[in-house]
């Protein structure tokens, strides 16, 4: 699954302070002992593609750290970029449970550590752990559920500022774990988000510089924090 020019990274999945937010690997300590125990962590580049769309599902891919860009690409070569996962998304889940191929690309946008597990070894944890198939069902059904909420956005959201509110309030709150301060890193490039927010290049630049003169957000070069989460939330509906 990986190149076997990556190094592998030790990472305890027992220590690992993210554990209890999220929602796959929040597991009992027989279960989180057995998980500890299979697939293989690797610090990947940014740029790395973990798979590609319509390939045959190999495995899945569990975000311990960094972002992972989720994209399709239709016949004439034009890319929708769907979903930017976070620590502790699992990629590739329902592809490797139902047998079929990956439905989506998946590409690192900056430096990410990952644990990849072989579809048999992980479809035998599961059978062996009740309580991990919950969790992979919960998994699968959030997806479902972010999918819905994805594009009832692009489809109802009457303005592009909107769109991008709403995105950037689902990274902060993905970011900030729990904690007050919502701050993230943003990876992408304006033309990248645009694509993300069903909008052009120069209406997000110009929004996001709208909402840092509203003292909506912070910006520190790739650095964004969200100051006022209730006018983003506003403006979002």
């Amino acid at each position: 699954m990986l190149r076997p020019s990556i190094p592998p990274v030790q990472r305890d999945c027992g220590n690992c302070e993210l554990r209890s937010l999220r929602m796959f690997c929040n597991l009992d300590q027989a279960a989180l002992g057995d998980f500890n125990a299979i697939g293989v962590q690797a610090s990947l580049p940014r740029g790395a593609t973990l798979f590609q769309e319509d390939t045959v599902s190999s495995g899945v891919y569990v975000i311990c750290t960094g972002q992972v860009k989720l994209s399709c690409t239709s016949k004439d070569g034009k890319t929708l970029i769907l979903k930017i996962a976070m620590p502790g998304d699992v990629l590739g889940l329902g592809a490797v449970i139902s047998g079929s191929r990956y439905e989506v690309t998946a590409e690192t946008i900056q430096p990410t550590e990952i644990k990849s597990i072989r579809r048999e070894e992980f479809l035998a944890f599961l059978h062996k752990h009740g309580e991990a198939s919950l969790h992979a069902a919960k998994a699968l059904s959030a997806e479902y559920k972010a999918a819905f909420f994805d594009a009832r956005r692009l489809a109802l959201s009457g303005s592009a500022a909107g769109r991008l509110a709403s995105v950037l309030l689902d990274w902060g709150r993905a970011a900030a774990c729990g904690k007050a301060e919502m701050r993230f890193t943003m990876a992408l490039t304006h033309e990248e988000l645009a694509n993300l927010v069903g909008s052009s290049r120069e209406t997000v630049t110009r929004m996001l510089g709208r909402f840092k003169r509203e003292k909506l957000i912070q910006i520190r070069g790739a650095s964004i924090l969200i100051v006022a989460p209730d006018e983003l939330e506003q403006l979002s509906v």
